[in-house]
């Protein structure tokens, strides 16, 4: 009896009952927590305490005019965000690279003075690391994500960072609200959750109050944010740069990297099996593609505006959140990438790389985009933090190959040994040395680019960067049916995982009704709110329609099939001369042909013969291939409609719209998993089977089938 009269008060103690005492003494000892701040109801303050009229701008030399160093607001608030993490870096953690080079191809004199950009006959070294934003470095490949696309060119001239992404507008204009989105992207502080994706309230928190985010937001919903491969990505400058002749003339210029392979991606069933299967997807991908000597290639281009046009469109240059749509400046071809030699030490070469887009050489200048303007402060500092002090460039990944002398001494982990003994300069005891070079010599020395600034300094947003919604409405408009759906469904699982009503409802109404009413009331139906019937504001027109440039539709490459995994299901009793036959026409395509087993046990062909096979059908799911044959062979094609494996193999690369080839004798396996034949869906052995099948696989997915591949089960 004793018992039970003490278990009642014990168990509802330990389900969170007090005394008021307790209440009361737990009170008294958080008040002397002065570690502890709540912010509600104060003022926003520097860390001095000092109280901050505008948060949202940066302090500049006019409303478009360059960023200004004593903005001390500004530089506090990055440099406390630049080193919130150590080592690991706080945005691009997960990331893999490779080395390559750069070749020109032809002499860009009209255009700039940089080298690199003037020999065709020279071979730029290049290191390019690759990389999503949000996830720590144990984070999954195929996330929803922005992808990181650093470029390191080591020219003789001295070390260029390009340094974008797979996405050619960012999310803020401003550098000062850096640390606000990426606070509000990574995962929540109370739980570290969600690890790699941005399917949770702060993130949509933000981006809902933040409109000037809606045109990056709607490219990450689109299947732009789910790669098929890092080979298979455009990747973008984001800023507008300048390039600059040897006769000072400059131009206005966007970078663009477009992909040999095309521009494809994941389906989002296959995003989120693969994050399961293979954490480590893309970076195997890379990896594999150059070992095998499927080196993947990029054409390096510009958009070019003079100066005279910078106010010639109906958005600002300066608006990182803009694009310069292809249609109204075309890309002009400069160059092509090759990567084609793996790390040896991936801590050494891709953890250890440091970029900056302030790294530049002579012919290449910045414009005033203030969100470029705070990234030229921001990469240097934070670098001195991870890799132990301002000496990051002695590292060997970082050195160039281009010498660098100057006054620059100690500090941690100084490598190079300085013979001399004046580490200033004018100096007179080492004969003046290292001296100046002259701009105007051969071997110029760098000059910035002369710009006319008669300006107020005020920390305020230029009016031509407060349009919103145009391009983020072209971009939407400009995806064929099938992408626009893609979209609706990314934007509805995203804000389906958001447990605030409020925000929900606010991006619905406050964004993407002013995007799109077809596209806010599909998201709304999705999520069981009002479709609305109007936006909130008036949208400015485009000078567009559709921009067909946006759409990976008509992206598919110069390539092929070059380097696409295809996967032949092969079991005992299959036919060895027509695997034989299958294996030839894809080497024939540059394609990489893949033998699986329903083990990793080599099968017997119906004359007896060992076959050995690359992986089994479990090792090597659907989602890890590009398309799918299934080779002749009475005994092998009935083992494999046997075999769950092999159904689902199939049944799985149906509903993912790939292209499946199978054999005549095979058509009673179709039939029974209840799949009919379509462009993609071949039944035959003869050779206009194989064509046909190449001609599916080069498109990538088999497009008319979505509706169809609904039905099948995930």
């Amino acid at each position: 009896m004793s018992s039970k009269k003490t278990d009642a008060p014990r168990e509802s103690q330990l389900a969170g009952t007090q005394t008021p005492d307790k209440a009361n003494t737990n009170a008294k000892l958080q008040s002397l927590e002065n570690f502890r701040a709540d912010a509600t109801g104060e003022a926003l303050r520097t860390n001095q305490g000092v109280k901050i009229a505008d948060n949202q701008n940066s302090l500049k030399a006019g409303a478009r005019g360059p960023s200004l160093l004593e903005d001390f607001i500004m530089r506090e608030k990055i440099t406390h965000f630049d080193h919130e993490r150590i080592p690991e870096r706080i945005v691009h953690a997960r990331g893999t690279g490779a080395h390559g080079y750069f070749q020109s191809y032809g002499d860009h004199a009209a255009l700039t003075k940089a080298g690199f950009l003037r020999d065709p006959e020279a071979i730029t070294p290049v290191f390019v690391r690759f990389s999503t934003v949000q996830g720590p470095r144990g984070s999954g490949d195929t996330v929803r994500d922005v992808r990181g696309f650093a470029v390191k060119f080591y020219t003789d001239e001295g070390n260029f960072d390009l340094v974008g992404n797979n996405m050619p507008v960012f999310f803020i204009q401003d550098a000062i609200k850096f640390p606000d989105f990426v606070h509000a992207v990574k995962p929540e502080p109370h739980n570290e959750i969600p690890t790699g994706g941005s399917a949770h309230d702060t993130f949509w928190d933000f981006v809902s109050l933040v409109p000037e985010s809606a045109h990056m937001v709607i490219w990450a919903m689109s299947d732009r944010a789910i790669p098929r491969s890092l080979r298979m990505m455009e990747g973008f400058g984001v800023h507008t740069f300048r390039l600059i002749n040897a006769e000072g003339v400059a131009s206005f210029v966007k970078f663009h990297w477009k992909p040999a392979q095309g521009v494809h991606s994941v389906l989002w069933d296959e995003a989120q099996k693969l994050a399961g299967k293979d954490t480590d997807y893309h970076r195997r991908d890379l990896w594999e593609a150059i070992e095998t000597g499927d080196y993947p290639e990029w054409e390096l281009g510009v958009q070019i505006v003079p100066e005279a046009d910078e106010h010639k469109f109906d958005f600002d240059l300066l608006d990182p959140t803009k694009i310069i749509p292809e249609e109204l400046v075309p890309v002009t071809p400069l160059g092509k990438m090759v990567l084609n030699r793996n790390p040896d030490n991936f801590f050494a070469e891709v953890e250890q790389i440091a970029f900056c887009p302030g790294h530049i050489v002579p012919g290449i200048d910045f414009s005033n985009d203030p969100l470029l303007q705070g990234r030229l402060f921001s990469y240097t500092d934070t670098q001195i933090s991870r890799l132990g002090g301002p000496n990051f460039h002695e590292i060997p990944i970082n050195r160039p190959v281009a010498p660098n002398h100057n006054g620059q001494r100690d500090a941690l982990h100084r490598m190079t040994i300085d013979k001399g003994r004046a580490s200033y300069e004018p100096n007179s005891i080492d004969g003046g040395w290292p001296k100046e070079t002259a701009p105007a010599a051969e071997d110029g020395g760098f000059e910035s680019h002369q710009e006319r600034i008669d300006a107020t300094k005020i920390r305020q947003r230029s009016e031509s960067f407060s349009d919103h919604f145009s391009q983020a409405r072209l971009f939407f408009q400009s995806m064929s049916e099938n992408e626009q759906q893609h979209i609706i469904k990314a934007y509805s699982f995203e804000l389906g995982k958001v447990e605030r009503e409020h925000i929900r409802i606010r991006e619905v109404n406050e964004i993407l009704a002013n995007i799109d009413l077809k596209l806010a009331a599909a998201v709304a139906a999705n999520l069981g709110l009002p479709a609305p019937k109007k936006g909130t504001v008036q949208v400015k027109g485009s000078s567009l329609a559709k921009s067909p440039a946006l759409s990976q539709m008509n992206l598919p490459g110069s390539v092929g099939i070059k380097g696409r995994k295809i996967a032949l299901l092969v079991a005992d009793g299959v036919d060895g001369a027509d695997v034989d036959r299958l294996v030839k026409a894809l080497e024939a395509q540059a394609a990489r042909p893949l033998l699986l087993g329903p083990s990793s046990a080599p099968v017997k062909t119906a004359d007896g013969k060992a076959l050995p096979v690359d992986a089994s059908m479990e090792g090597m799911p659907s989602v890890m291939v590009d398309g799918i044959l299934v080779p002749a062979g009475k005994a092998s094609l009935q083992a494999l409609a046997g075999s769950g494996l092999a159904k689902h193999y199939l049944l799985e690369g149906y509903k993912h719209l790939k292209a499946i080839g199978v054999a005549k004798d095979g058509k009673a396996l179709l039939d029974s998993l209840g799949l009919k034949e379509d462009a993609g869906l071949l039944v035959g052995d003869d050779q206009k089977v194989i064509d046909a099948f190449v001609k599916a696989v080069e498109g990538h997915r088999v497009w008319a089938r979505e509706a169809a591949a609904e039905a099948i089960p995930a």
